[in-house]
């Protein structure tokens, strides 16, 4: 009786795609009815896992484009996209009470933004004790929705040009300073007085019992004592009462972003170890005539150094506000470069350039730029069964990388889409720190799918509306935010 053996022959045909074959080798043994069967069960078995297990690698084209994403880029300031720019060097820092026009889109030259920047003080808010003006942050939200921007707010208590509530100037409070100082035109309140940390106290907690976590909201600016309530000055209170200012805002905004103000060391370590990020406002000074000093020679990159904050960017944003506006660093005759590199090695999120114009020169260099600050995801591959199961986990494989110089400090949802089944991947985007991350998990395919081919989509999707709401650094964005990358088969 002769023998045959059955050798199984694996190869792939020019496509790549693997063949199998059957040879028979005669040794003297026949094998019967039944045992063919079997074998041939057991190949067609083999054949069917092989198809099964085939891998689609993705790998999109990354595009070039300035991305306009949730809270980064350059900000409008005290107006919303679309509106009219101040002229020349001049801005005003009182914030808009009511609805402000639009500008013919012609006449407007300026990045497109997503974060409106807007400042008032304290006399317009509350123009009477415990009588708010709620409408005016209101009037601005709903601008900010209907301009497709969130809002960055501080509330300042006074300037050089804009007092107190008159109020509380005749309340009784104490003054820190006399008519007859060289300061004595304006009223500087005594901070170290009781009824000054009462009343600020009231208006902070107020707003933030009415705003904090509002989904238009971007961040708030811990704002306490001096002028613009950016904490320095002639007539700081004691240390404790500092404090007790700082921890007001992570007490009324604890679901709201806070940014603290750079000048007093002591109040931004502070309020940056507590989990603030910071901000400075005068990005740019490279030394102005008749000055000899410079913020960003003589004050900011040491400051840092000192308050050891060189790593607050991971886990907070950081933003900055010029110095003048870029107009004025080209009549000062700074250079541009490296008043731009030095946000990126700060890893700046959000620039306030006081919705002013840029120089035309200067344009092309401020559009590199806009593509660097913030977060710039790019999906540098996707791997994933070509064919899955209703019912099955499917191994879901990604490489991103984050081409900016900050994360993001919202939290969204990375999720899939086969068909209408929107497919919510577990990580967590806000460590997704400049440079590459991976995502590699099984991912449930829903038992609802119908048998069929899909094109599988991804996006970032905000929490509350799931629906698309950042953008990505690649090719293939659909009408409706998402990204479409390949196909895949269900069964």
């Amino acid at each position: 009786m002769t023998r045959i053996n059955f050798v199984i022959t694996k190869r792939r045909d020019p496509s790549g795609i693997l063949l199998l074959r059957r040879d028979r080798q005669k040794s003297g043994f026949r094998p019967s009815v039944g045992m063919t069967t079997l074998f041939t069960f057991l190949l067609i078995l083999f054949c069917s896992s092989a198809g099964a297990a085939q891998t689609t690698v993705i790998r999109p084209a990354e595009i070039d484009d300035i991305l306009v994403n949730p809270g980064m880029g350059i900000e409008t300031f005290n107006r919303f996209s679309g509106q009219q720019l101040n002229e020349g060097v001049t801005w005003s820092e009182v914030g808009p009470e009511t609805a402000l026009p639009d500008a013919a889109p012609a006449t407007i030259d300026f990045p497109a933004s997503s974060v409106a920047y807007l400042r008032w003080f304290w006399s317009q808010l509350e123009p009477q004790p415990g009588k708010y003006r709620w409408e005016i942050i209101d009037t601005a939200l709903a601008e900010g929705h209907r301009h497709h921007q969130r809002l960055a707010i501080r509330l300042m208590p006074y300037d050089n040009k804009h007092p107190l509530p008159d109020w509380y100037i005749h309340s009784g409070a104490r003054r820190a300073n006399k008519p007859s100082d060289k300061d004595g035109e304006i009223w500087s309140p005594d901070s170290d007085d009781p009824l000054y940390v009462k009343s600020w106290s009231a208006i902070v907690s107020e707003m933030g019992k009415r705003y904090d976590g509002h989904p238009d909201l971007d961040h708030v600016d811990i704002s306490t004592v001096g002028y613009w309530g950016e904490g320095w000055g002639p007539y700081l209170p004691e240390w404790s009462v500092q404090q007790q200012l700082i921890d007001l805002y992570f007490r009324v905004f604890p679901r709201t972003l806070l940014l603290m103000n750079f000048d007093e060391l002591p109040a931004l370590v502070y309020g940056t170890k507590k989990g603030a990020g910071w901000r400075l406002d005068c990005w740019g000074d490279m030394g102005r005539p008749s000055r000899n000093f410079a913020h960003m020679l003589d004050l900011y990159p040491q400051q840092i150094a000192r308050g050891k904050l060189q790593d607050v960017w991971r886990t907070a944003p950081v933003s900055l506000e010029t110095c003048g506006v870029p107009e004025s660093w080209k009549q000062w005759g700074f250079s541009l470069k490296p008043i731009l590199d030095q946000a990126l090695r700060w890893h700046a999120s959000t620039i306030n350039i006081k919705s002013s114009h840029i120089p035309p020169e200067w344009q092309p260099a401020f559009h590199e730029f806009q593509k660097q600050i913030g977060y710039r995801f790019v999906l540098k591959k996707l791997e994933y069964p070509t064919h899955v199961s209703r019912g099955s986990m499917a191994q879901v494989n990604m490489w991103w990388f984050n081409a900016g110089v900050a994360p993001v400090y919202r939290e969204y949802l990375l999720a899939l889409e086969i068909g209408a089944a929107v497919i919510p991947l577990e990580t967590d985007i806000r460590q997704w720190l400049p440079g590459d991350s991976v995502y590699e998990n099984t991912v449930p395919v829903p038992w609802d799918l119908k048998p069929g081919k899909y094109r599988l989509r991804v996006a970032l999707l905000d929490l509350s509306t799931r629906a698309p709401a950042v953008q990505l650094a690649i090719a293939g964005l659909q009408s409706d935010g998402w990204y479409a990358l390949g196909d895949i088969s269900v069964d």
